[in-house]
């Protein structure tokens, strides 16, 4: 049972930080982008493939800058009137 209880709050620590908002994160991975905005993993690769939101490559990996997504935000903004 002492095992049990040491491991808890590792456990409780790990679930959390992937949940945590990071403001200082200049580039995301596409998960990250994702959560972001509230669109699931499948749509955000979508807006990748369609252009709709730009990502750069560093080194292997590809990720998505913040300010990519408040462009698209912005324009989408703009593409659509506002409901009275």
């Amino acid at each position: 049972m002492t095992v049990a209880r040491a491991l808890e709050p590792s456990a409780v620590q790990a679930g959390s930080s992937e949940d945590e908002f990071d403001p200082t994160l200049l580039a995301l991975t596409v998960e990250e982008a994702a959560r972001r905005i509230s669109v699931g993993r499948t749509t955000m690769y979508a807006l990748i493939r369609d252009g709709a939101v730009q990502t750069v490559p560093i080194g292997r990996l590809r990720r998505v800058p913040v300010q990519a997504l408040s462009d698209y935000l912005t324009a989408q903004m703009q593409a659509r009137p506002v409901a009275a």
